[in-house]
């Protein structure tokens, strides 16, 4: 979550379709986005404010993301949108948390979308593979699936 607060306007590559953040240990990695993302930034860049943003320590007038006082987000604004877009949705905000839509995006991506364990390491921004094998917890269907599709089975 410090990576999506800490985006500066100067980190977003609209040609190359790309953004650099900076992670843990001060690591600088690039994320690739997709169309939806770049067109998601764009329509948000066309109501950014752009009078009155505070020039302070926290560099707000780089960011990418303002609140309504016209400075950078903080961790906690970003908590309280999505719990409060996940009480809109109906859902139980003690069993959700942007960390816990972070691992179900992930879980997604590599049950469904054949996301290679290692791009999933990067894109998480995960020094060990370790740390990415949480994600890749196999169901009970995609076992019973490849015990069915054992060309021995007749």
């Amino acid at each position: 979550m410090s990576e999506l607060v800490g985006i500066n306007l100067s980190n977003i590559d609209f040609g190359e379709y790309r953004l650099t953040v900076i992670g843990k240990g001060n690591k600088e990695r690039t994320i690739y986005l997709n169309k939806a993302c770049i067109k998601a930034i764009q329509d948000y860049m066309s109501v950014r404010p752009k009078d009155g943003v505070k020039n302070d320590f926290k560099g707000s007038n780089k960011a990418l993301f303002l609140s309504k006082r016209k400075e950078r987000i903080s961790k906690r604004t970003v908590q309280y949108i999505v719990e409060k877009e996940l009480l809109k949705a109906g859902l139980d905000t003690s069993k959700y948390s942007t960390h816990k839509l972070r691992h179900t995006a992930a879980t997604l991506m590599y049950q469904y979308g054949n996301v290679d364990i290692r791009a999933l390491q990067e894109l998480l921004g995960h020094e060990s593979i370790a740390t990415t094998e949480i994600y890749t917890h196999v169901s009970n269907e995609q076992v019973r699936n490849a015990v069915e599709s054992n060309p021995l089975n007749s």
